[in-house]
């Protein structure tokens, strides 16, 4: 199974800073992570691997300061990572950085695309829901479990505000991850070794 997941770096503050004149977030000594939402995502992509076999690769979107984010990424055990970045990005509502991302997946093959539920820094959770328009693939949101995987079909858990409903979708398609569904693994040694020198693919429009 050839997975993408959307992966976003975000400041770790709930106050969030706007550069009047450049209307983009202030980054200055604030401490950056992944979006727990996203991070769930990854886990349920490695998680996947295992159980199946393929690939897992990252796609992100912003400063090169990213690289620390992918690096990170590599330790858990992610195959492959892109960062699409250009400063003429800065400041992109979620329409253009959907429109962005899902110009470049179109470029890649996949079986499966993973994005987290919402992003801290924005709290609009539809960045997933246009991507999957914009391919044109059938869409599973607020996942609460991935359960199963069989003959090109990938059963869920989706939790609704009263229940939890579960959903056979046939691939290609898009899902959503809440940071809630898993807990996100440690590095292990030998991928946190080969992290600092594994090559990533810097992406410019």
């Amino acid at each position: 199974m050839k997975i993408i997941v959307l992966v976003k770096q975000v400041p770790n503050t709930s106050e969030i800073k706007i550069d009047k004149l450049t209307n983009t977030l202030i980054r200055k000594g604030v401490e950056s992570i992944i979006n727990p939402d996203d991070l769930a995502g990854v886990e349920e992509a490695l998680k996947l691997k295992s159980r199946y076999g393929g690939t897992v690769t990252c796609v992100t979107m912003g400063p090169f300061q990213a690289e620390s984010m992918i690096r990170t990424l590599y330790g858990l055990g992610v195959d492959h990572a892109y960062l699409i970045s250009d400063p003429k990005f800065a400041g992109s509502d979620t329409y253009a950085t959907s429109t962005i991302l899902s110009s470049f997946l179109k470029t890649l093959e996949y079986d499966l695309i993973i994005a987290g539920y919402q992003a801290i820094d924005g709290d609009t959770a539809q960045v997933g829901p246009q991507v999957a328009e914009m391919l044109g693939l059938p869409q599973v949101g607020h996942l609460h479990a991935i359960c199963d995987y069989q003959d090109g079909v990938l059963q869920v858990e989706r939790e609704d505000e009263t229940e939890i409903l579960i959903i056979d979708v046939r691939l290609p398609a898009l899902v959503t991850t809440l940071r809630r569904m898993n807990t996100p693994r440690l590095m292990n040694a030998w991928n946190a070794f080969r992290a600092p020198s594994k090559p990533f693919t810097l992406v410019r429009f």
